[in-house]
């Protein structure tokens, strides 16, 4: 028998990489704050179960910006799945088509935009950071639409990296066999290299990065393509509603796995916030912290349209590859349908803020 929770697959991913690799991989910033604070969020809501509810068929599908998808569940975009198992993106495209799923392929894939596109027969994204090259950038946004990719992600949380100090003790670099084989080998060369108290990841990100974008900056996307363009690392209502403003399609709810600003929110605890800001049915997606259906269930009922999921993906990918990673979305498939189930919720449209309770405190629960 495989294991049951995603804990038990973390468990058995741990044995099986490089101290280093999964440093890299589950490391946050600073005091790693904020990446304790995602988890624990969920913690703070209890579930309002409903009875005698027709439960026989519990429907977790639903259409996201014009994509069919079967479970309200993405692949949040990460760098390097080569770094995990050798056939990297590919693999973890081929798993989230058979899920239903969807995936965001990050601009630093292991594997080209065509092998990934051409691995996945469920819905495809790009996501981005803002480089200083900008020709590289409109080159990668031509790439993916012809491609298929159905949309761009634009991460937004990033002008300078986040001080990640598991890299930075371990003198963290990319191995020169992993490629960011996306762009021009020179863009990528600083995260080849590190020496101790440095890594080539915060380096590479100093170097590339362009600091000085500012929300006019978003025509220039607008100029180049016709896909759809989310936001990745809203934190406010009024970063959410600037976003709207300038016509932006969907925004994501995330301090980036608690990898950039420690000390930052919790997604979870902003994600009201975010959602109240906006107009009914804007798309609000969520990402940090997510580690069962429950937790799913949970942010679907404070009114995201759907959750990210990062490093169980990685934690599927280093124990069985393909199989992993579709381990990992069924168990969150199975037990998400099961918490609507109880809970008397059998459609998504069902679950709302009504479905959730403030956790009760110590003292009112012994009273």
């Amino acid at each position: 028998m495989g294991p049951l929770t995603l804990a038990g697959i973390e468990r058995a991913a741990h044995d099986r990489l490089l101290p280093e690799i999964w440093d890299f991989i589950e490391g946050g910033s600073g005091t790693e704050r904020t990446l304790a604070a995602n988890g624990k969020q969920f913690g703070r809501y209890a579930l309002r179960p409903r009875a005698l509810v027709d439960v026989s068929a519990c429907s977790p599908a639903l259409t996201l910006l014009g994509s069919e998808l079967r479970l309200p569940v993405g692949i949040a975009p990460m760098a390097y799945h080569r770094l995990i198992d050798p056939e990297g993106e590919t693999a973890t495209a081929r798993a989230a088509g058979q899920a239903g799923a969807l995936l965001v392929a990050g601009i630093f894939a292991s594997r080209t935009l065509e092998d990934i596109a051409a691995a996945a027969t469920g819905p495809l994204w790009l996501q981005l950071y803002w480089l200083r090259r900008r020709d590289a950038l409109a080159a990668l946004i031509e790439r993916a639409e012809a491609a298929g990719f159905a949309a761009l992600m634009l991460t937004v949380d990033a002008p300078r990296i986040g001080r990640r100090l598991r890299d930075l003790r371990n003198g963290f670099a990319v191995p020169p066999d992993i490629r960011a084989v996306n762009l021009d080998q020179r863009l990528m060369a600083a995260s080849h290299r590190a020496t101790t108290g440095s890594s080539g990841i915060a380096d590479h990100a100093a170097e590339q990065f362009d600091p000085t974008v500012t929300w006019a900056d978003l025509a220039w996307i607008r100029e180049r393509s016709s896909l759809p363009l989310v936001l990745k690392g809203i934190l406010t209502a009024e970063d959410a509603r600037r976003a709207a403003d300038h016509g932006v399609d969907a925004v994501v709810v995330s301090n980036h796995g608690g990898r950039q600003l420690d000390g930052a929110l919790p997604s979870l605890a902003v994600l009201p916030e975010v959602v109240d800001a906006l107009p009914p049915h804007y798309p609000v997606l969520l990402d940090g912290g997510v580690r069962s259906g429950t937790d799913i269930a949970i942010a679907l009922a404070l009114g995201a349209r759907a959750v990210l999921v990062g490093r169980p993906v990685l934690w599927g990918l280093a124990t069985e590859g393909e199989a992993g990673v579709a381990r990992v979305l069924g168990l969150l498939r199975d037990e998400l349908e099961h918490t609507m189930a109880l809970l008397g919720r059998p459609r998504l449209a069902d679950l709302d803020r009504g479905a959730l309770a403030p956790w009760p405190a110590a003292d009112t629960a012994r009273a």
